[in-house]
């Protein structure tokens, strides 16, 4: 019998501790956003704690069942991510709880673990038979176990709620491939044939289609063509399913785009696992992609950041005002009730409002006086100068109108465009009240800062012709 410790030590090695750590762990991959729930069903109270501590250790959250009947009765009236089963049981064993989840609908695609001391090739081809996602030995439990939880959970949770086209224009092919998709846990949308197919592709985008080879109309051959000639869907898997194997005819449809070719008729589970596996590629190659961008994303404004540090730092009457900026329109935009996303929009964009001072010769910038009238309109090109240093990087594009018109005045006096009222972008007059405050508030060459009452006060007046109304109240409420 497996010993107790075997099992122990097989959640010491590695991994998150706490739900709340698996949680976010698991969420940043793209997967659970809640710690997985998992039953075990075993009636040794040893394995059963034994199991209990690796699975709390990965994070889980634990049921427990001491025999096969009351395991059943607990898998069917709750929703689980992963079930693990002994097989020699009392009431009912493991097969059979295996097999009798599988017959209700709504429990085909929990995945099961069979877990057992039988490790004869009869029993372990049995297990997968009756539906098992996996079989491991006790005896291999310390160095299988753990590995092979984690990739079903994670598997599923990539595949979970996933969305699958089929085309298929024989009404009993849909349903059949449809009813096998779901029982697997994917969501399904059909189509009659590849124009309708188009129709709805344009109001959706799935995350894998499945075509029959031979329609009316628009066929399997041109509906590839179409979705691998738009940019949008071009790297969406796309599967064929036709009774004509030639070689020649799946060597063609690879060279348009086509990731898989299912000969008709085909084993469903065959369907199956090769949704599956592509779905999984996919979205994990997608995973992938958005961290390189975010890290290119991250890297570039730490980049543009850093020159525009550079820039306060020649002048010691400007430095830190975009950090300054920032902070405040990180505030007010919350007050807003601005989501996350536009918040830290509004974060880059207090930090990068005077990037075009760059293109701003220092005689100038730096100059302890007064301007002249022809300094002041060089002055006046900064939002314009911003905007087209950061028009390159396609990911800033939302925050350029706020940079290019953070001098707007409502009144239409403002510059470069002379924007008025709700012309300027809302953004461009949060950082509007957050620049004037902090200028008025720090040291300048010419003058002194002004107290923070007074501040207040020069705002309020400018209210209205000068800063919108509404930003200048969310700011009064959060720093007044």
């Amino acid at each position: 019998m497996t010993e107790l410790s075997d099992i122990l030590d097989a959640g010491n090695s590695r991994g998150a501790t706490t739900p709340e750590a698996v949680a976010k762990e698991q969420n940043e991959g793209g997967g659970y956003l809640t710690p997985p729930r998992i039953l075990i069903v075993d009636d040794s109270a040893t394995i059963r704690f034994g199991l209990s501590r690796v699975l709390d250790k990965m994070g889980a959250m634990v049921t427990q069942a001491s025999d096969g009947r009351s395991g059943f009765e607990i898998a069917k009236s709750d929703d689980f991510d992963l079930i693990i089963t002994d097989i020699e049981m009392p009431g009912m064993d493991g097969f059979s709880l295996c097999e009798n989840l599988k017959k209700i609908q709504t429990k085909r695609s929990t995945p099961i673990i069979i877990l057992s001391s039988r490790e004869n090739e009869e029993d372990i081809e049995r297990g997968f038979r009756v539906g098992a996602a996996g079989y491991v030995p006790k005896s291999c439990a310390k160095n299988e176990l753990r590995e092979r939880i984690e990739e079903i959970l994670d598997r599923n949770a990539l595949l979970k709620g996933r969305l699958v086209l089929v085309v298929d224009d024989s009404r009993f092919d849909r349903k059949l491939t449809s009813n096998a998709l779901r029982e697997a846990g994917f969501r399904v949308i059909t189509a009659e044939d590849g124009d309708r197919a188009r129709e709805l592709l344009r109001d959706v985008t799935p995350d894998l289609i499945l075509s029959d080879l031979n329609m009316p109309n628009l066929d399997g051959f041109k509906l590839c063509k179409v979705v691998h000639s738009s940019e949008k869907m071009r790297n969406i898997p796309f599967v064929i399913m036709s009774a004509d194997g030639d070689r020649a005819t799946m060597r063609r449809l690879l060279q348009y785009g086509a990731s898989a070719f299912l000969v008709k008729p085909f084993n469903v589970d065959q369907l199956v696992i090769t949704a599956e596996r592509l779905v999984s590629e996919h979205f994990r190659t997608l995973l992938r992609e958005k961290d390189r961008l975010e890290s290119e994303r991250k890297l570039m404004i730490a980049s543009i950041t850093s020159l525009v540090l550079a820039l306060e730092a020649r002048d010691q009457y400007t430095h830190g005002h975009s950090d300054s900026v920032a902070a405040m329109a990180v505030t007010m935009t919350r007050a807003m009730g601005f989501d996350e996303e536009q918040v830290e929009k509004a974060r880059i964009t207090g930090k990068l409002h005077d990037v075009g001072k760059i293109g701003i010769r220092d005689d100038i910038l730096l100059k302890p006086g007064a301007l002249t009238a022809e300094e002041y309109d060089i002055i006046k090109l900064h939002p314009s100068i911003g905007a087209d240093i950061l028009s390159p990087i396609p990911y800033l594009a939302d925050i350029i109108p706020a940079i290019a018109g953070h001098h707007e005045r409502m009144d239409g006096k403002g510059y470069p465009r002379g924007l008025k009222g709700s012309q300027i972008p809302l953004m461009a007059r949060v950082i509007a009240v957050a620049d004037t405050y902090d200028a008025l508030t720090s040291n300048r060459s010419y003058r002194k800062g002004f107290p923070h009452g007074k501040a207040l006060e020069i705002i309020t007046e400018a209210r209205g012709a000068q800063l919108c109304p509404d930003c200048v109240s969310i700011f009064m409420n959060c720093l007044g």
